[in-house]
């Protein structure tokens, strides 16, 4: 029997444009009390440091205005659908690394940030949700587009707490923006290997259900992954490795099939 297909998630546009804003405002905060010091200490991702790392969610967070200034793409545009984007993404590494690379040496991030600040705000309360805007992987709703960018808020939102925890510094991550990434990145999972032989809890935000083979209709699923919503992040962007993730305990995985090593990471 085919996976039964479910409607796309809709989310609550006021939130996301409240998380966009709220994570954003967390982020901007630590960058303008960054010292040379810490901009240069070393992120998880490949050779980036803190000032590469700031510079690029500088740029996703900025593709926000950007994108609406620009000319909206022709009504009868095809759409990027949501649980697409994260896997569409890693077509565009290289580009998205020498724009960051290129951002972060022109400097003057702290005042960046700033001056992004009111634009982002004037833009997210006169953009209609359905108003449509060329990204780089292709035409979006804007509502659709704004969720996209509380995920890149939220996950690099964790690559810089992991970067300067030597430094004890901390970003808090908005409770809306983790669920919107986590709720994301799992139907980006669930549309990936799509079927209904494991299913995927990461209380209290999600559950799908995943991978061909015998669907669970009712009792206790024989085939069972749960976990909690940051390491649930990490694991689908590649941050942790499922291994790892079940040597610690991180990841509790019951069944033959509940092994999802070889369809993770799920954002390119």
């Amino acid at each position: 029997m085919p996976p039964v297909k479910k409607r796309p998630r809709r989310y609550d546009s006021a939130k996301i444009r409240a998380a966009v804003l709220g994570q954003y405002g967390a982020v901007r905060a630590v960058v303008a009390e960054l010292t040379p010091e810490q901009s240069a200490l070393p992120t998880r991702l490949g050779d980036w440091t803190v000032r590469e790392l700031v510079a690029h969610i500088h740029l996703a967070v900025g593709n926000i205005v950007t994108f609406t200034a620009a000319p909206e793409p022709p009504s009868g545009a095809a759409l990027l659908a949501l649980e697409q984007w994260p896997s569409a993404t890693g077509a565009y590494a290289g580009p998205i690394d020498q724009d960051t690379r290129r951002r972060a040496a022109e400097g003057r991030l702290p005042q960046a940030y700033e001056e992004l600040a009111g634009e982002l705000a004037a833009v997210l309360s006169a953009t209609p949700d359905d108003r449509r805007v060329a990204t780089r992987l292709g035409a979006m709703r804007f509502a659709d587009h704004l969720v996209t960018r509380t995920v890149e808020l939220i996950v690099h939102s964790d690559d810089l707490n992991d970067a300067l925890a030597p430094a004890g510094i901390a970003l808090p991550y908005d409770r809306d923006g983790l669920a919107t990434t986590t709720r994301l990145l799992a139907d980006a999972l669930a549309t990936a290997v799509a079927g209904g032989s494991v299913e995927v809890r990461v209380p209290p935000y999600a559950v799908v259900q995943c991978v061909e083979g015998p669907r669970h209709t009712r009792g206790t699923p024989p085939n069972v992954v749960e976990t909690d919503p940051l390491t649930w992040i990490r694991l689908a962007t590649g941050r942790l490795d499922w291994a790892a993730a079940l040597e610690s305990a991180k990841v509790a995985a019951s069944g033959e099939r509940a092994d999802l090593s070889g369809v993770l990471p799920v954002l390119g």
